[in-house]
């Protein structure tokens, strides 16, 4: 075992421990960015002056007029730019624009004495535009031929010698919807400027190190004049690792020019209407299995809706393409990507990115195609596993395909799945206006980021003279517990009480160059560079103690605070030993740093090896659905997840059932509506609060939630044998929808494929039901499929 993953005596990681702000959270005394308004003096606050039009070029900005009403102290424009007016890594995303790219467009900023007085101010902006046509949805754009970016292809062996070898071959269509964050806190942003004309901004960010980055250049200064800190978030699902830069660039930018502290909070309507979600795609394909339904081949095109400036947008469709195998071995495949140009929000970021849109299309795909190939879904689903020795499309080895097939069993002999599935094949033989349905889905889902660069994390730690003990890191706590993990490995590797431990705020004069905390690689990261600081502190404390106690250090322990010599009763306790080191003169801080090895990507010929493990997981869900309107509910899930060994196991479990529930909630709820008409209101967003979007709650959760973490799981050379586990089980809810898709198939003959639009509200979970007695589209029921190339389709409008 490699010695990052091995773990020592009484470990603290792997006990399981609530979250370090717990008790902050549920009284309230927790501190968000916003908070720290009413801690500071003199504070003006922005509001952004929104153009309600989709698309236009500015003739005029009048900003005398808000100038004008009591209280408004200035207005911010690009002429007040001094540096890069541009908030994005891509250099386009104007921060000040001189043409409105979506409904809702700032174009401008106003700083008041109070927010009223800043919103009256916007309200008297006078904005003159030369409306132009705009693009809305996904079809507008792909008939438009309107995309940027890359258009990256995936190839794996001879695509069209597999369909010739296929003896059945199907076609179809599938566009599902985007997703809104929906993050309890909104974007915000508090900065100010020092006496020495040093710029701090409190930043509600995943990615610090890029807020700092952005503020910089748009002020035109260099990022050792620019700290940015983040408390914590109340959320950001990937939603916060982008598009928090522009609003931080804002306040930043007003502080300079005021000489006063600025704060940028936006509204929920201003967040929805304002900023990015998950990408919406549309995709084609045509897939050939053999005639024992093991895949062949699969010819697919992927077009995500990037909205108007690019954003992630890349990266996304690049982690799409390499998910779209899920626990499926392709041996022949030709994957295209390409990006939308839309007048729409830039998309961006949010929980899987991409990989859940990716995984959608072969899991939709295996949904539609199990009855025309005469299998059960769930038997399709197990003959096309990996197995050891095969590669994915882009050429890298799946090391542990065994970990598929048991999550899985596990599913099933927990589950009682062939029980249950007698028991509902009698349940809906006796209710012809009531079925129940069975599904189960596996996750494969690819750890580290796209960018090799990118998978690099930081840490400082420091011990006091007391013992104490601090830490700072490049992750940012938005809630996933990632604090707590890194106190648990600290005070692992140290090998004192946790209570000795506390995290400071995540700052970029701390930890210099991190990374986002995304991509579900925050613990492997930066847990892997805390231990490698607190080793260093350690071995030096050892050398100490060995002295102190008459023995090699190589012969000394440190267990539960107390350094002992094996074999011998001689101790010296943790407060004593770092007394003892102060007064040596040993050094006690340290910087630690990792990066993660084994990595290597081509973009250009899209192969390589970009993951340095994969997370594995499986869930059965159980629903029931209504005949006469398509409602349902989720009787039961059964989940059994890949963590390897848990770093903090009511973490993990608390981070599968959330991920499951956001998952469903994209998959089943969460409809987003954009006004595609000629009207005055087109590109609007629709849904721009929770009274229109349907959020999960309490009544949607399952009725019987059973989450398991595999057991014996350990991964060789990640942080004390854990994996990641933010991002994998979002797409464990694959199983709600199949389950869902079953369900209206059986208001059908036997052997019926059904369309099943995504998100499957109950509106859409009814038209199923209606197509599935309509007869849908049949198989020939008798296992052997249908040979030729039979058009499946799979259409669904979204709404987008």
């Amino acid at each position: 075992m490699s010695q990052l993953s091995q773990r020592p005596e009484k470990p603290v990681v792997g006990v399981p421990m609530p979250h370090e702000s717990a008790a902050q959270h549920v009284t309230g005394s927790a501190l968000y960015t916003d908070d720290l308004v009413h801690r500071t003096k003199d504070v003006l606050h922005a509001y952004p002056v929104q153009v309600m039009k989709a698309h236009g070029r500015i003739v005029a900005l009048r900003t005398e007029p808000a100038l004008a009403v009591p209280g408004v102290v200035r207005v911010l424009t690009g002429a007040d730019v001094p540096g890069v007016n541009d908030a994005g890594m891509k250099h386009d995303e104007p921060l000040f624009p001189d043409e409105v790219m979506f409904h809702g467009h700032a174009v401008a900023w106003v700083l008041g004495e109070t927010l009223e007085a800043a919103r009256l101010g916007a309200a008297a902006v006078e904005v003159e535009l030369d409306e132009r046509p705009s693009l809305i949805t996904l079809r507008e754009a792909i008939a438009a031929d309107s995309f940027h970016g890359a258009r990256p292809v995936m190839l794996a062996g001879d695509v069209d010698a597999g369909f010739a070898e296929s003896a059945h071959v199907f076609t179809g269509e599938f566009q599902f919807s985007d997703q809104e964050h929906f993050y309890l806190e909104t974007h915000a942003a508090l900065a100010l400027v020092d006496e020495a004309e040093q710029v701090f901004v409190q930043s509600s960010t995943q990615h610090p190190s890029e807020t700092q980055e952005i503020v910089a250049h748009v002020l035109g200064l260099r990022s050792h004049e620019v700290t940015v800190q983040c408390l914590r978030m109340g959320g950001g699902f990937g939603g916060k690792e982008m598009q928090p830069h522009g609003f931080a660039a804002v306040a930043a930018l007003g502080a300079k020019l005021t000489g006063r502290p600025v704060r940028v909070r936006l509204n929920r309507t201003q967040d929805l209407t304002m900023s990015g979600k998950r990408h919406g795609f549309h995709a084609t394909w045509k897939i050939g299995f053999d005639a024992e339904g093991r895949i062949q081949a699969l010819d697919a095109t992927l077009t995500a809706d990037g909205g108007w400036s690019l954003d992630l947008s890349e990266p996304v469709v690049a982690r799409a393409l390499c998910h779209i195998d899920n626990t499926y071995w392709i041996p022949h495949a030709r994957v295209a990507g390409r990006i939308a140009k839309t007048h729409k929000v830039s998309n961006t970021a949010f929980r899987g990115f991409g990989g859940p849109q990716g995984m959608l299309v072969i899991e939709d795909i295996m949904g539609r195609c199990a009855p025309l190939l005469g299998l059960d879904p769930m038997e399709l689903r197990e003959r096309n596993f990996y197995r050891r020795g095969q590669f994915t499309p882009y050429g890298q080895q799946v090391r542990q395909p065994e970990r598929i097939s048991a999550v899985w069993q596990q599913v099933k002999d927990s589950g009682r799945l062939a029980d249950r599935r007698r028991e509902i094949e009698a349940f809906n033989a006796a209710h012809p206006n009531t079925k129940r349905a069975l599904a189960i889905t596996g996750v494969k889902f690819g750890i580290s980021f796209n960018l090799t660069a990118f998978n690099q994390g930081g840490a400082l730690v420091l011990i006091y003279k007391d013992g104490s003990v601090l830490i700072n890191h490049g992750g940012t706590e938005m809630g996933q517990g990632l604090h707590t993990k890194m106190l648990q490995v600290a005070a692992t590797t140290l090998g004192i009480p946790p209570h000795k431990v506390r995290l400071a705020p995540t700052r970029t004069d701390k930890v210099p160059n991190t990374s986002a905390t995304a991509a579900s690689a925050g613990a492997d990261l930066n847990g892997a560079a805390v231990k490698n600081a607190c080793e260093q502190l350690r071995e030096r404390l050892l050398q100490v103690a060995g002295t102190r106690l008459g023995a090699n250090a190589s012969d000394v322990r440190i267990v539960e605070g107390v350094a002992r010599v094996l074999g011998n009763e001689a101790e010296l306790a943790w407060d004593d030993l770092v007394r003892t080191a102060y007064l040596q003169r040993v050094q006690l801080s340290a910087a630690g740093f990792y990066r993660t090895e084994g990595l290597h990507w081509d973009a250009k010929a899209f192969r390589g090896s970009p993951f340095k493990y994969f997370s594995h997981g499986a869930a059965a869900a159980e629903v029931e659905v209504d005949g006469f309107t398509g409602a349902y509910r989720i009787r039961r899930v059964d989940v059994v997840h890949d963590v390897g060994d848990s770093l903090s196991p009511m973490i993990d479990i608390g981070q599968v059932e959330g991920g499951f529930v956001q998952g469903a909630g994209w998959l089943t709820l969460e409809d987003m509506r954009w006004d595609s008409g000629d009207g005055p209101g087109r590109g609007r967003l629709l849904t721009q609060a929770a009274s229109t979007y349907k959020l999960p709650s309490f009544s949607e959760m399952p009725e019987e939630f059973n989450v398991t973490l595999l057991e014996n799981a350990t991964e060789e050379g990640a942080v004390y044998g854990s994996k990641a586990v933010g991002e994998p089980p979002l797409m464990l809810a694959f199983s709600v929808r199949e389950a869902l898709r079953q369900a209206a198939a059986a208001f059908g003959p036997a052997g019926v494929s059904v369309e099943l639009a995504s998100p499957a509200t109950p509106e859409a979970v009814y038209w199923a039901i209606e197509a599935a007695r309509a007869g849908g589209v049949r198989g020939d029921g008798g296992g052997a499929g249908n040979s030729g190339e039979v058009p499946v389709d799979t259409s669904t409008l979204s709404h987008a």
